[in-house]
């Protein structure tokens, strides 16, 4: 397409030598004539963006962003009504930090209006132009810089970003739950967000976004362990052990998925369990893993390295005797119970939930058929049995 440049994240990442999991492109022609220009060049293109200028493009299964060159003309401090231009300097000064304004042309040559490419290579995350302007315009750009100071600031940081981040505190209110928690988990994810995430709290940042954070050490203890860069479990590092009525208020006013809210709730000690103990072994390490029966593995390790955030007693042999135990199961159902005569209703779930109890508490060792006996006597109405009989 005549004029077009690969821009931003991509352009950085190809200096920095890092891979980039997106290209995206920029014309000086308006999003309508690039669509145009797209298919007649034969290629699938979904308007997904248009009223923002942005077009995909889809060659060989591969998406690519193409958006007009623009200009803000009323921004809100969530979103930004803009217009088509066609002059690169203008689209280049509205984007956030000076290493993602830089522009690549097809023969290889670079523009670089922000003295980007000197920032990266100094590891300066800066905003372009007025760091109070550039925030004033979008207020998630203040979680953005820590983002990006996470994985590619060398030293200091930017002294007028700090600043200007500590005077947009304020406006952090007005972003919406689920553009927070896309960048929470992005800070979180990086290899080491300890440094960023105390600078966080210093702004003031975090008590704007997560209230229910208090303190680093077990964060810290996370990140030195070696544990898996994994979001919810530096989530949960960060919230006071025994706080599990802060994880429904986190699954309230972060929007969680379904899928978030049941790990973290798991790992704020809802489960009326007790923690897993470095030396659990033998029977123990069955009854360990009997009482979270149904709980996804993943969740079983994020427990241990909990554990280990919270106290600093090393677990490494217990997560691998977990990873490599054979996970004891219930060897009953309540089709057992009904097939020794007893009548169908809800009793049935409380006799199978006591004998379950008895078989874990004899480290699960109990074989199916013996279960069954056990069954046939609580039914039946023997020794400290219920009779369950029609």
């Amino acid at each position: 397409m005549p004029g077009a440049r690969a821009v931003g994240g991509c352009v950085r990442d190809a200096l920095a030598g890092r891979p980039s999991a997106d290209v995206d492109v920029a014309a000086p022609l308006p999003p309508e004539e690039i669509a145009a220009r797209l298919r007649e060049a034969g290629l699938k293109v979904f308007e997904t963006g248009l009223s923002h200028g942005t077009v995909t493009a889809v060659k060989d299964h591969v998406p690519v962003e193409v958006t007009a060159l623009r200009r803000d003309v009323l921004t809100d401090g969530r979103h930004a009504q803009v217009e088509w231009t066609t002059d690169w300097r203008e689209d280049a000064a509205r984007r956030d930090f000076t290493i993602n304004a830089m522009s690549l042309a097809p023969d290889g040559s670079l523009y670089d209006y922000f003295t980007g490419r000197a920032d990266l290579a100094a590891g300066t995350v800066r905003f372009v132009g007025d760091p109070d302007t550039r925030l004033a315009e979008d207020y998630l750009r203040a979680l953005r810089f820590f983002r990006f100071q996470a994985r590619y600031g060398l030293g200091a940081p930017d002294a007028p970003a700090i600043a200007a981040i500590r005077r947009a505190v304020p406006g952090l209110a007005r972003l919406s739950a689920e553009r927070v928690w896309m960048e929470l988990k992005r800070i979180l994810m990086v290899p080491d967000p300890v440094a960023t995430v105390a600078l966080m709290a210093e702004t003031g940042v975090l008590a704007a976004v997560l209230p229910e954070a208090e303190g680093l050490e077990a964060l810290r203890r996370l990140v030195a362990a070696q544990a898996p860069a994994d979001p919810l479990l530096r989530l949960a590092a960060l919230i006071p052990d025994g706080e599990a009525s802060r994880a429904a208020r986190l699954r309230s006013r972060l929007h969680l998925s379904g899928a978030e809210a049941d790990a973290l709730t798991w790992l704020m000690g809802v489960a009326p369990l007790p923690r897993p103990e470095p030396d659990v072994d033998g029977d123990a390490l069955r009854i360990f893993l009997a009482r979270r029966e149904g709980v996804a593995p993943e969740d079983v390790q994020r427990e241990a390295w909990l554990a280990e955030a919270r106290d600093g007693r090393d677990r490494t042999p217990l997560r691998a005797r977990i990873a490599a135990a054979d996970w004891p199961r219930f060897p009953l159902q309540g089709r057992d119970a009904l097939a020794l005569g007893a009548a169908p209703g809800p009793a049935i779930g409380r006799v199978l939930g006591d004998l379950r109890a008895w078989w874990i508490e004899g480290g699960c060792r109990s074989t199916r058929d013996e279960a069954l006996a056990e069954l046939a006597r609580r039914i039946g109405g023997g020794s400290g049995g219920t009779s369950l009989g029609g």
